[in-house]
């Protein structure tokens, strides 16, 4: 996933705040580097979605088959948006999900 070229500056994107997103993925066994190609299709279509203010997936040093989401949208709208989007319900719902042993996800409000 080389996919980390941000647009515009930090401070551009967090200005306005937004809602952020941050969700861990564990692959289960055998399955890290399936995941890891089907993210690497998927994070460039979700970074040029209208409402992504912000958009990186990462992969654990440590254990690879361990994925942390970092995701800024402009409001409610633009996540439903992203989650309503064909790449979303192909890549993520279709492809992924069935792939991970575990999924946990948590919204914040930025200060």
């Amino acid at each position: 996933m080389n996919h980390y070229a941000v647009q515009k500056s930090l401070s551009a994107a967090v200005d306005g705040g937004g809602l952020l997103v941050v969700a861990q993925w564990e692959a289960k066994p055998g399955e890290a580097d399936k995941v890891a190609g089907i993210l690497d299709r998927f994070l460039p279509e979700a970074q040029r979605e209208d409402g992504v203010k912000l958009f990186l997936i990462s992969r654990a040093k440590d254990n690879p088959a361990q994925f942390l989401f970092y995701e800024l949208f402009r409001d409610e709208a633009a996540f439903k948006a992203h989650q309503d989007s064909t790449h979303f319900k192909t890549y993520i719902a279709g492809e992924a999900l069935p792939l991970l042993a575990k999924r946990e996800r948590a919204q914040y409000g930025l200060l």
